[in-house]
């Protein structure tokens, strides 16, 4: 899903005109995200019990089969493995770097931020942003939401609607739309995953697990 700059700047009241594109949606709340957590977990499970269970009763029945068996637990750990990356995908640095640009639009974002969120930002790429969802941090193309008492992070991605903006105005535009309505945020951006944080750490790049680092422990103190 897109977010236009011109939503950004619309009084909370309003809401974001992007829900218009996405009537069949309820607004997110603490409550649906927690279903949606609780849905991504029974999933994973549908996914890697069977395989599990294959490998172990043909263990049981011939312990010659136990390369065959090893494959089956390999398809077990792998698929929540791929689930979580595609996950992680959606913060990666996304479009062209407009080196020219980039310079401004980061002072502009700097703007935006607090001190210790800017040093962040500049540190990692990613805009960490205190909200009643969690803890958000922000990125180009996406955004990662770590759940109150750090137990679960969901995956989301949304963009800006003009890709040729340099990589710091999109996260501007994409935390000020966070700022009008935090719930309607939620709703119009499409979920790619929800899991454990050390699912997502093991595929974040060494730039980006420190803002991760610092998500976990906002939202540990705000359990």
């Amino acid at each position: 899903m897109s977010i236009s700059a011109a939503g950004s700047s619309l009084p909370p009241a309003a809401g974001l005109p992007e829900l218009g594109a996405v009537p069949w949606r309820r607004r997110e709340s603490g409550a649906s995200l927690l279903r949606w957590g609780r849905l991504w977990t029974l999933s994973t499970v549908a996914h890697t019990v069977p395989f599990i269970v294959a490998g172990l009763v043909l263990i049981a029945l011939e312990p010659l089969t136990a390369p065959v068996a090893l494959a089956s637990f390999a398809h077990a750990w792998i698929i929540p493995e791929l689930y979580a990356a595609r996950g992680v995908g959606v913060i990666r640095p996304k479009g062209a770097r407009h080196a020219r640009s980039e310079p401004v639009a980061q002072g502009l974002l700097a703007d935006l931020l607090s001190h210790d969120a800017r040093e962040l930002q500049r540190a990692s790429g990613l805009a960490l942003e205190r909200g009643a969802l969690g803890v958000w941090l922000v990125g180009e193309a996406g955004a990662l939401l770590v759940a109150p008492g750090g137990r679960r992070v969901h995956c989301v991605c949304v963009s800006a609607t003009d890709a040729e903006l340099p990589p710091s105005d999109r996260i501007a535009h994409l935390l000020l739309a966070l700022r009008t309505d935090e719930a309607g945020f939620a709703t119009v951006a499409n979920h790619a995953f929800a899991g454990a944080p050390w699912r997502i750490r093991r595929r974040l790049s060494e730039r980006a697990r420190p803002a991760l680092a610092a998500a976990l422990e906002e939202a540990r103190t705000r359990a």
